[in-house]
């Protein structure tokens, strides 16, 4: 298998992409267009309610979601997705800075929206790409880097 570091100085395997498919709740599915590049499968909902049903529906290996979707905010889709399928991988995309604490409660990490796409595709790869009994501690860990000082 090809191995190559990221920017985080973590070893990825670029293989995954090829089996894995991201449901993306965002208001702009175009900036999603990186994951596709790199070969992920991706459904798309624009908001909350669409998106769960969506989940409810199809296989998907991870969840991509916006916090700002309108009637039901990311923090809201992420909890209900937690409670049906509690081992899938959530990324919230969100301005850190307008985030209450209290949103990432059921997220495994959080991509400032202004970072760009390379920083959604390398949270969504590394997230995929940790073993099971990884992902609590990868969880915790990734939520507080993601976190603005207090």
């Amino acid at each position: 298998m090809n191995r190559r570091a990221n920017h985080f100085g973590l070893y990825i395997l670029e293989n995954m992409a090829a089996t894995s498919t991201v449901l993306c709740i965002h208001s702009n599915p175009d900036q999603l267009a990186l994951l596709r590049e790199k070969g992920y499968g991706l459904v798309t909902a624009t908001n909350g309610s669409e998106g769960l049903r969506l989940l409810m529906s199809r296989p998907v290996d991870a969840v991509v979601v916006e916090y700002y979707l309108g009637l039901l905010d990311g923090a809201v889709v992420a909890d209900a997705i937690r409670r049906v399928r509690p081992q899938i991988p959530i990324v919230m995309v969100a301005d850190p800075a307008e985030l209450p604490h209290e949103a990432l409660k059921s997220v495994d990490t959080l991509v400032d929206k202004a970072e760009g796409a390379h920083f959604l595709w390398a949270a969504v790869h590394f997230l995929l790409t940790t073993t099971k009994a990884d992902t609590g501690l990868v969880r915790k860990s990734m939520v507080e880097l993601s976190l603005p000082p207090q």
